[in-house]
């Protein structure tokens, strides 16, 4: 197992290391002066002076070869310095540490929820096969994974917030100041997180569940008399979650991406929307420190993944 998680966390660096390359070196092919958007009208009136511009450029470290700014930034990065927003004007740390809070616990709560649900979406509709319930979950599940989440987040902003103005529209409270505001504010953006991962975990174990109850030890339980309940949920889920464990790392990249477009459509300033607002500003080091630290969740996930499989079932062995 030791030699396994070693072997692991090489190849999490690699990949780490490949994808800071090819956001930093993409960026930089992008046409545009970071500067100049971020100055606006002071430059194309003449304002700033183009050897003010030089100055700023030169604080940034945009006058340097490319090659040099990207080892100065994973210099930064072993050093606990993630550089200085150009758009912000501000440590990209301290933005992270202001906004990450926010997208946990969105993000949190969303794959809670879909996860439960996914899974007793998945049981109801394995043990009723062939009846309206099967019909009704399948059904949901696949509308659930083909529905935009952007979409339905404006319906959702039009049905429950405009029309019938049940919840706020836009917005983000921290439950620490005002509870059942930051609650309502955050239904509708965690409907929209955890649709799509709920209707893909909703079917995954509605499969694995219909292929474990085929099982002989399944049938024998069924005829020792034993109950529906303690055979569901004592002897077929259990090996019926390995394949849900799998999937939990692909969940938690749905949700992760979709915060980028939830954020954006409900307005919470959160890391998704953090990094849309810098795409749009062409500000380099937001960009690749955002997409750093989300690479860098999912990676750990995934591997956290892999290393649970030797508890939910013993059998298997890494070698």
């Amino acid at each position: 197992m030791a030699a396994y998680i070693i072997r692991r966390l090489i190849s999490g660096f690699i990949i780490l290391a490949l994808v800071t390359l090819f956001v930093f070196f993409v960026m930089r092919l992008l046409p545009g002066d970071p500067l100049i958007i971020f100055m606006g009208r002071s430059v194309s009136s003449g304002n700033m002076s183009m050897e003010q511009l030089e100055n700023m450029r030169a604080e940034y470290g945009l006058d340097k070869p490319i090659m040099v700014q990207y080892l100065n930034w994973i210099k930064g990065i072993f050093h606990g310095d993630l550089g200085t927003s150009i758009h912000y004007h501000e440590k990209v740390g301290r933005l992270m540490l202001e906004r990450f809070p926010i997208t946990l616990h969105l993000d949190i709560f969303s794959l809670f929820i879909g996860t439960f649900l996914g899974v007793m979406l998945g049981i109801a509709a394995a043990i009723r096969r062939g009846t309206w319930v099967d019909t009704l979950a399948t059904g949901f599940a696949n509308i659930g994974i083909t529905i935009p989440v952007f979409w339905l987040g404006v319906v959702l902003m039009y049905t429950l917030g405009l029309k019938l103005r049940l919840l706020p529209i836009a917005g983000y409270t921290s439950p620490f100041d005002d509870f059942w505001m930051s609650t309502r504010q955050a239904i509708m953006p965690v409907i929209c997180l955890s649709i799509t991962s709920m209707a893909v975990i909703a079917r995954q174990m509605r499969s694995s569940m219909l292929e474990v109850i085929k099982q002989d030890y399944v049938r024998t339980a069924w005829s020792k008399g034993l109950k529906e309940r303690v055979i569901i949920f004592r002897h077929v889920l259990k090996n019926s979650l390995i394949p849900i464990v799998t999937l939990l790392g692909l969940a938690i990249g749905i949700v992760v991406g979709g915060s980028v477009l939830v954020e954006t459509v409900f307005a919470i300033p959160g890391v998704g929307r953090l990094l849309v607002d810098s795409i749009f500003a062409q500000d380099y080091v937001v960009i690749q420190s955002s997409i750093l630290i989300i690479a860098t969740i999912i990676i750990v996930v995934n591997l956290l993944v892999d290393i649970s499989y030797g508890w939910l079932d013993p059998r298997i062995r890494y070698s």
